[in-house]
């Protein structure tokens, strides 16, 4: 018991340092709102190491805790969007086990931004910004395959840490 909780205060305290750098990054590309999910990485490697609920315990209060930090209210509102959807996404496909790590998160990082669609669509009180779809697909599409890869490769080198139990 004592190591899960030990492991549980890894994965978020790395989830938070991963916002931070995040924050810190001076990448622009030219698109509102759209970030690499860096701290998305830690829930990804969860979701192979911990029980779904567990997992979606730790992506909301990452988001809470990320949100109160280094962002504000509406940061809160749309991340909770995006990784509750991401989240329940993500268990779904990986029970299915027919997807691979970076299949799943591709779908959790396309998933995440059209969570946060639905919230921009009651925010701002109109359907226009479905327009802005296609550029969330392609950016969901490519930061989950980065994601992904990279959460396969820290999956190939802590498979000694087993919280599912």
């Amino acid at each position: 018991m004592k190591t899960k909780v030990g492991y549980y205060g890894i994965f978020l305290t790395l989830a938070l340092i991963l916002s931070y750098v995040e924050s810190l990054l001076p990448i622009q590309i030219g698109i509102p709102g759209v970030k690499l999910g860096l701290a998305n990485l830690v829930c990804v490697v969860a979701l192979y190491k911990m029980r779904g609920k567990e997992v979606v315990i730790l992506a909301i209060i990452r988001v809470l805790l990320a949100g109160f930090i280094f962002g504000n209210y509406f940061s809160i509102i749309y991340g909770l969007a995006g990784a509750i959807l991401s989240v329940f996404v993500m268990i779904g496909l990986k029970k299915t086990e027919k997807f691979s790590v970076p299949g799943v998160s591709i779908a959790g990082g396309v998933s995440h931004n059209m969570g946060q669609l639905i919230v921009a669509v009651f925010v701002v009180q109109t359907y226009s910004v479905g327009y802005y779809f296609p550029v969330l697909l392609v950016a969901g599409l490519v930061t989950g395959l980065l994601i992904g890869i990279c959460a396969n490769e820290i999956l190939k080198r802590i498979t000694h840490i087993n919280m599912k139990n």
